[in-house]
């Protein structure tokens, strides 16, 4: 470890313990030049998630991307932006403990849709149909049958 105050190259460790939040080792150094103390903090490098595509390309998980569609999904309907942003949360969570890096992109919108299912049918019905690329209203027929049916089922 390079000392902050005179770059030697050069240090010990005086003290490690795990940081007040618990996210990180943090360690007190000592310069073996200079006998200056600084701290520095180890944290884990977080896992970058990967989404593959349709075309079998694979690319960075991007939030934004995903808070977009949902945005565009909920436009104009009674839906806080609260309640988009924890949906991107509790997805990027979800993806995150599955302890793969990778996700297709069918998981991933399989996902939201079950997130905005019970949120908002209007915003499902909308997210839906780019997600799962509608061409003809009979498809979106169909889907809504599968609504109706599944909501007098569950009571509603």
């Amino acid at each position: 470890m390079q000392c902050p105050y005179c770059d030697f190259e050069d240090t010990k460790v005086i003290d490690s313990r795990l940081s007040d939040g618990k996210d990180a080792v943090r360690r007190r150094r000592e310069c073996l030049s200079c006998g200056r103390r600084f701290t520095t903090y180890e944290r884990r490098e977080p896992l970058q998630l990967m989404v593959i595509k349709r075309s079998g390309d694979r690319e960075p998980f991007d939030r934004e991307k995903l808070r977009g569609g949902l945005l565009k999904a909920c436009a104009k309907r009674p839906i806080p932006e609260d309640e988009i942003d924890l949906i991107v949360d509790e997805v990027e969570t979800e993806m995150r403990e599955r302890r793969r890096h990778e996700v297709t992109s069918r998981r991933l919108g399989d996902m939201v849709l079950l997130k905005l299912r019970r949120l908002d049918m209007v915003a499902y019905l909308r997210f839906a149909s780019v997600y799962r690329q509608y061409t003809d209203v009979d498809q979106f027929r169909t889907e809504l049958v599968k609504l109706a049916g599944s909501s007098l089922s569950n009571g509603r």
